[in-house]
């Protein structure tokens, strides 16, 4: 998500087009027709992914080859074969944040009708540790690390996000190999980020080397003055060797191009990276929470989908 310091309800039933699940595969079986970069990358698949049905996961010259559609009974623990949990509070989150994430189904579970919902909660408990803020705040936040990364596709979430001032929900990716190569030399990918006092403004930004504390960043607005809290939205990046393209609602808002870095940045977009899901709250850039933020506030994700070029 966004680094700008040291570093980094729904109402009623809706109908969905969604991609019927058919098994937890392997490895090859994932990689299978998989994305072929042209310069250095490579796939990385781990097991246990959950991968839609090919044949009902193809359009527009692109083929599903990895997703989570969040099937489950309400209250039950998003899938461990393919999500791991980030735990704790600042200072090791670098942007002077508030919340203190858990693994706790109460800030991040299934609720029954195909939704990932993570929660923020006003809520002390014992053993929180926090560097700033009033450590009254726990939330969610989960990645695919160790479980699946990916070099190139197209990456897209389904989300609603919270309204609220100094509510941060993102959905993003980090280089796989962060544990050899410190960021920002791995590299983020920010495909939706967006803060309670701008609530009908998605951002999508990229960090790397000489782009640091202000990456290179795209943003677009709804218009009339709408909020993207009022409704369920499509955020989404299409990621390949020279380029990344940022789409809301499957229409593109934003490019960052290889060729087009300034002198002492560089760009680090050849390798996996890892997806991520989470609800900060405060911060650097959304401030801090006031009086009428509301609370528990919900980012509910009806899917994470994965494509390769069909």
């Amino acid at each position: 998500m966004r680094l700008r310091m040291r570093r980094r309800l729904r109402s009623g039933h809706r109908p969905r087009a969604r991609a019927r699940l058919l098994t937890a595969l392997a490895v090859g079986a994932a990689l299978t027709g998989g994305c072929s970069p042209a310069r250095g990358g490579s796939d990385e698949v781990v097991p246990a992914a959950q991968v839609a049905e090919p044949a009902r996961g193809a359009r527009n010259g692109w083929r599903l080859v990895w997703s989570d559609e969040f099937q489950g009974a309400a209250h039950s623990r998003p899938d461990r074969r393919t999500w791991v949990f980030d735990r704790g509070g600042e200072p090791q989150w670098g942007n002077h944040e508030w919340q203190y994430y858990t693994d706790r189904p109460g800030n991040a579970s299934l609720d029954g009708r195909g939704d990932l919902v993570l929660t923020a909660r006003r809520e002390r408990l014992r053993g929180m540790v926090c560097s700033v803020g009033p450590c009254n705040i726990t939330s969610g936040r989960m990645t695919t690390k160790g479980r699946y990364a990916r070099a190139y596709g197209r990456f897209e979430a389904r989300i609603r996000v919270p309204r609220g001032q100094g509510l941060w929900p993102a959905f993003w990716m980090l280089g796989a190999n962060s544990d050899k190569v410190r960021w920002p030399g791995n590299g983020e990918i920010d495909v939706m980020e967006v803060v309670g006092r701008q609530p009908g403004t998605v951002h999508g930004s990229v960090h790397g080397p000489g782009y640091v504390k202000q990456g290179i960043e795209k943003h677009t607005a709804l218009a009339h003055g709408r909020s993207l809290a009022d409704g369920f939205h499509t955020y989404r990046v299409d990621w390949m060797p020279d380029r990344i393209v940022w789409y809301l609602d499957d229409k593109p808002y934003g490019v960052a191009r290889s060729g087009r870095l300034r002198r002492g940045q560089k760009w680090v977009f050849d390798h996996p990276h890892y997806l991520l899901l989470n609800l900060a709250v405060g911060g650097d850039w959304p401030g801090p929470p006031d009086r009428k933020t509301p609370f528990p506030a919900r980012m509910v994700v009806d899917y994470v989908r994965v494509y390769a070029p069909a």
